[in-house]
C-alpha cells in the first residue's frame, strides 16, 4: 500500500511539473505575439492561462491589456466587472476597471474607480502592495504614494513601506522626499553602504546641498544613530571636500570610540586624490589620538610620510631644507619602530627618496642592502628591493651589479609582473649600452607583458630603436641619444643636456629631433624649470604634430596647465586635441575624462 501512495504522489509531481513547463511555454510565446503586436493571438493565450490559472494576477492583467489594446472594450468591461463580483476584497481590479474607462475616454469616471479602490483598502500588507504596484505600473505614482501612506495609516505601523516610498518620489523627481525617506531606510539598515548606492545613482551634484541639509538636520534629532553622520561625511567625499569630511570622520570616530579606522581610510581617498594637506591631518589624527593602540599605527606613520613627501616633492617650489626636514623624519620613524620587517616598506620609500630627491645614492643603497637581508621578507618584496637597488646601482655607474640584481630576479620570477619588470630593465640595459639590436628583441618580447605598463613601454623602445636604425646605419647618433639618455637617469642633468645639444649640432634636423626635445623637457622638469619644460612640449607639438612624441607632449603639457599652474583654461583645449585628433593614444580616454571634468560636465 505504502508503494502504491509513492507511486501516485510521483505521478502527481511529474504531472504538475509536466502543467508547470507547458504553462511558461505558453507564456513565452504569448510575449512574443504580443512584443511583436499580435494582440489577438496573445489574448487567445493570456485567455487560456488565466482560466486555467484564475489567481495569477499577471495572466489577468495581461489579458486584459491584450483586450484594450484590440478595443474590446465592452467584453474587457464584463471580465473585470466578473472578478469583481467574485472577488470584492481585491480593490486593484478598480484600478483595471479606472484604466479601461480612461482609455475609452471616461477620465472623470476612472478616477471615481481609482478613489474607490483607495477608500475600499484595508489591512492585508497583499492588498496594499497589490494596489499601489498597479498604480505604479500605469505610472499614477501620486496615487501609489496614497495607497501606501494610507497603508501604514490602517496598518498602524509606522515608516513600513519607506523604501517603496523613495523610490516612488525618485520616479516622482521629488528630490527633497525621495531623500527624505531614503534617510528614514538608514534607521533600518545595518550599514549606510545601500543608502549610499541608491543616492549616487539618482543625485544630481546640485542635489547634495539637500541632502546635506536634512542630512544635518537628523543628527540633531537622532545623534546616536552612525548612519547619518558617516552619509554626512560620504557627501563631503563625493563633492571632493575632504576637509569637511574628516571634520565628521573624527567627530564620528571620537563619538563611537572607534580605532581610527574611518580616519584612516578618508586619509588614503585624500592622498590618492592628491588632496596631501587632508591625508597628512587625517594620518596625524591616527597616529596623536589612538598611538600604537590601534593597528593602523604603523601605516598611519607609513601614510603620514608619504603624503609628506608627495607634497614636497610634487611641488615646483621645494627647498633643500624641506628635503633634509622629511629626511630627519624618516629617520625619526625608523629609530622609533626600528628596521625590521615591519617597516620594510617604509625603507624601500625612504631610499627612493634619498636616491631620487636628496640625491645620496650610497645611502640609498645602503638602506636597501640592508633590507634584502632580512629574514622572513617575502620573495616579492626582497625582489621589489634589488630591482630597486639595480636603479641606484646603475645611477652610480655601476652597470655590472645592477645587471646581475636584475638577472637574479629575472631567474626567480619567470612569471608575472616582477620578472617583466626585471627584463625590462636589462634590456634598457643593452640599449644605454649601445646593444640595440639585443635590447630591441627583448623589448619585441615584452609587447606581450601582462604589465599594461611595461607593454606599452616596451612598444615605444621597440618601435623607437628600429625607427632610428633604420634611419642611421652608423649607430652614431642613437648612441649618443642612448647615452644622454643614460645621463639623465643618473640625475647627472647638465652633462644630458650637453649630449642632447651636441646631437642637434653634428646632425641637424635629424629623426631624433623630437625624441632630444621630449627628453629635454624630462629633464627640466626635475630641474622644476616650468617654463624651459613648456617650451619643449609646445616646439614638439607645432613641429612635430605627427611623431610618436605629440601625444605625450599634449597630455604632459595639459596636466602641467592643470596641476601645477592651476590654469584649465589652458588645458582644455590640449585634453581635448588628444581625444579628438589622436584618438588611438593611450592618452585618449584619461584625456576625454579630464577635459568633462574641466568643462563641469556631471559625470
Amino acid at each position: 500500500m505504502t508503494n502504491i501512495l509513492k507511486i501516485l504522489f510521483l505521478v502527481f509531481i511529474s504531472f504538475f511539473y509536466i502543467n508547470e513547463g507547458f504553462a511558461q511555454q505558453k507564456y513565452r510565446l504569448a510575449v512574443e505575439y504580443y512584443n511583436s503586436g499580435e494582440y489577438e493571438k496573445a489574448a487567445q493565450i493570456y485567455e487560456s492561462l488565466y482560466k486555467e490559472n484564475p489567481k495569477n494576477k499577471s495572466y489577468f492583467n495581461w489579458y486584459i491589456q491584450c483586450l484594450i489594446d484590440l478595443r474590446s472594450y465592452e467584453k474587457a468591461t464584463q471580465i473585470i466587472q466578473n472578478e469583481i463580483k467574485s472577488t470584492p476584497s481585491d480593490v486593484s481590479l478598480f484600478v483595471a476597471y479606472g484604466n479601461l474607462l480612461e482609455r475609452q475616454g471616461q477620465h472623470e469616471k476612472a478616477k471615481t474607480e481609482y478613489r474607490k479602490a483607495i477608500d475600499k483598502l484595508d489591512p492585508d500588507p497583499g492588498n496594499i502592495t497589490n494596489l499601489a504596484s498597479s498604480f505604479t505600473n500605469l505610472a499614477k505614482y501620486d496615487l501609489a504614494i496614497e495607497t501606501y501612506l494610507k497603508g501604514e495609516k490602517i496598518s498602524n505601523v509606522q515608516n513600513l513601506y519607506v523604501y517603496n516610498l523613495a523610490d516612488l518620489y525618485r520616479r516622482q523627481g521629488d528630490v527633497k522626499n525621495m531623500i527624505k525617506y531614503y534617510l528614514i531606510t538608514a534607521e533600518k539598515e545595518p550599514s549606510s553602504n545601500n543608502i549610499q548606492t541608491s543616492l549616487q545613482r539618482f543625485l544630481s551634484v546640485a542635489d547634495y546641498e539637500e541632502l546635506q541639509k536634512q542630512l544635518y538636520q537628523k543628527i540633531q534629532e537622532k545623534a546616536t544613530i552612525p548612519h547619518y553622520g558617516e552619509l554626512l561625511q560620504w557627501t563631503f567625499t563625493q563633492k571632493k571636500e575632504y576637509d569637511k569630511a574628516l571634520r565628521q570622520a573624527r567627530a564620528l570616530d571620537r563619538q563611537f570610540e572607534e580605532n581610527g579606522n574611518r580616519v584612516f581610510n578618508l586619509a588614503d581617498v585624500a592622498f590618492k586624490d592628491k588632496d596631501y594637506n587632508t591625508a597628512i591631518e587625517a594620518y596625524q589624527y591616527v597616529v596623536n589620538t589612538h598611538g600604537r593602540n590601534t593597528s593602523y599605527y604603523l601605516d598611519s606613520k607609513r601614510g603620514l610620510l608619504n603624503s609628506k613627501k608627495a607634497k614636497v616633492t610634487e611641488s615646483f617650489n621645494y627647498t633643500k631644507e624641506d628635503l633634509l626636514a622629511l629626511k630627519a623624519e624618516y629617520n625619526s620613524f625608523l629609530e622609533e619602530m626600528g628596521r625590521n620587517t615591519q617597516t620594510a616598506p617604509l625603507m624601500q620609500e625612504f631610499a627612493e627618496f634619498e636616491a631620487l630627491y636628496v640625491n645620496e645614492l650610497d645611502t640609498a643603497i645602503m638602506i636597501l642592502e640592508e633590507m634584502k637581508e632580512f629574514g622572513g621578507l617575502s620573495p616579492e618584496a626582497i625582489a621589489r628591493a634589488k630591482l630597486s637597488l639595480g636603479d641606484y646601482y646603475l645611477m652610480s655607474g655601476d652597470r655590472w651589479e645592477a645587471s646581475l640584481l636584475f638577472s637574479q630576479v629575472d631567474k626567480d620570477f619567470k612569471e608575472g609582473q616582477v620578472g617583466e619588470n626585471a627584463r625590462y630593465r636589462n634590456a634598457k640595459l643593452s640599449y644605454y649600452a649601445g646593444d640595440f639590436e639585443w635590447a630591441q628583441e627583448q623589448f619585441k618580447i615584452l609587447k606581450g607583458a601582462t604589465s599594461k605598463l611595461i607593454s606599452n613601454d616596451a612598444i615605444d623602445m621597440s618601435v623607437f630603436i628600429l625607427d632610428n636604425l633604420g634611419m642611421d646605419t652608423t649607430e652614431v647618433t642613437l648612441q649618443m641619444f642612448a647615452q644622454a639618455d643614460l645621463l639623465a637617469f643618473q640625475n647627472k642633468y647638465t652633462e644630458a643636456l650637453q649630449k642632447l645639444d651636441s646631437i642637434i649640432i653634428i646632425f641637424p634636423e635629424h629623426s631624433l629631433e623630437d625624441d632630444i626635445l621630449y627628453t629635454k623637457a624630462q629633464i627640466f622638469r626635475k630641474l622644476r624649470k616650468t617654463d624651459d619644460m613648456i617650451t619643449m612640449y609646445q616646439t614638439i607639438i607645432d613641429k612635430f604634430p605627427d611623431d610618436i612624441r605629440a601625444d605625450n607632449a599634449l597630455f604632459e603639457l595639459a596636466e602641467i596647465y592643470e596641476t601645477k599652474l592651476k590654469d584649465p583654461e589652458k588645458a582644455k583645449p590640449l585634453y581635448e586635441k588628444i581625444f579628438v585628433h589622436y584618438s588611438g593614444s593611450t592618452f585618449a580616454a584619461e584625456a576625454r575624462q579630464r577635459f568633462r571634468i574641466l568643462r563641469g560636465d556631471e559625470l
